[in-house]
């Protein structure tokens, strides 16, 4: 106990300092029917630039940013639930405000087949955005991984993994990440061998609507944690669930885990799936060696559009002033049910 006092208190000296490192997540990244007719323009394009205007000074403080893009970027006809179909303007939006990596590997990332998934593939790679998750095939495979980011001097592998795909399974060559631990074990193991100093593994996992991590979450964090993963961000609740930072006394630095970010943005109507969390992980050397000092949240809320020249807009938890007089209850009552979970489930994180 002693010893994780002194720790702490190093700790508190390093955050004092001005070359720490700051990598934010956020959650699933949605385009439902009704958020691709609200960004619908006159000439045919699609214009998100009003979505995320209230989050971007946020997004774009991180050194590194990250989302969960839960739609693939199949092409016309676009469309939304229950198999989507986004156009590529979201996916630029979401590179403008700030965002430098996209989660690919979730349930919905085959609902446009092959096609869909190496179309997406390859408008991301015609951006210049890094993504992780699927591949074109296994070859492809071999030269994207380990993803390894120098994040700030700090050198991070970035990894995803699905639970699944809605029973569309993916046909060779394609390949799409599923949580499988032999698998990710040698993920960590190759990323380690290779130069990782940080290991960051994305889950899409766990059950939809439940504030709570189910007991394969659970189990399967304490795998990745056993594996050597520093960061683990969940994501596919659509709700936000608990967040941990435990200080490990073997490894003298921090260890996070966040169960689900819920969403960033979407048209979903219960009212704990209107909105989401960022977090923001803070890393510093010591002795050579990068540690996790801390991880802060911020919550944020979607509102929808009121009339036809309005768009989906996520507002974050210190600009009530910018709801709508209509969304008003549903944003205090979104904040109070997040707080209170946080309050009750969280270690460590403020």
């Amino acid at each position: 106990m002693e010893l994780l006092s002194i720790f702490l208190l190093s700790l508190i000296g390093l955050l004092q300092m001005n070359d720490t490192t700051e990598v934010a997540f956020v959650g699933d990244a949605m385009q439902h029917g009704p958020q691709i007719k609200a960004a619908a323009q006159a000439d045919g394009s699609f214009d998100y630039s009003d979505c995320f205007s209230l989050v971007e000074s946020d997004i774009k403080s991180a050194d590194y940013a990250v989302a969960n893009l839960e739609c693939p970027l199949g092409g016309a006809p676009y469309r939304g639930y229950p198999v989507f179909s986004a156009p590529d303007e979201f996916a630029v939006q979401l590179q403008r405000s700030g965002f430098d990596m996209l989660l690919t590997a979730n349930n919905h990332c085959m609902d446009c087949g092959n096609r869909g998934l190496l179309r997406t593939i390859k408008t991301l790679d015609d951006m210049g955005i890094a993504h992780v998750g699927t591949y074109a095939d296994g070859m492809a495979r071999v030269n994207s991984l380990p993803c390894i980011v120098d994040v700030n001097g700090v050198k991070m592998a970035f990894l995803a993994y699905t639970y699944g795909t809605n029973g569309i399974v993916p046909r060779e060559p394609v390949v799409v990440d599923m949580i499988k631990r032999d698998r990710i074990a040698e993920d960590v193991r190759n990323a380690r061998r290779t130069g990782a100093e940080l290991v960051c593994a994305c889950l899409h996992w766990g059950n939809e609507y439940e504030s709570l991590p189910s007991h394969y979450q659970r189990s399967t964090a304490s795998f990745l944690k056993d594996t050597g993963v520093d960061v683990i961000i969940g994501s596919h609740p659509h709700v936000v669930q608990p967040m941990e930072l435990d200080y490990l006394a073997n490894s003298g630095t921090g260890h996070l885990l966040v169960y689900s970010l819920g969403n960033f943005i979407s048209n979903q109507n219960d009212l704990n799936s209107r909105g989401g969390a960022m977090v923001k992980v803070y890393v510093a050397r010591y002795e050579d060696a990068p540690v996790i000092l801390d991880a802060q949240r911020l919550l944020f809320f979607c509102q929808k559009p009121l009339g036809r020249e309005d768009n989906y807009k996520l507002i974050p938890q210190n600009l009530e002033d910018s709801v709508r007089v209509d969304s008003k209850t549903a944003f205090k009552q979104f904040m109070l049910n997040a707080e209170n979970l946080f309050k009750t489930n969280n270690k460590n994180i403020r």
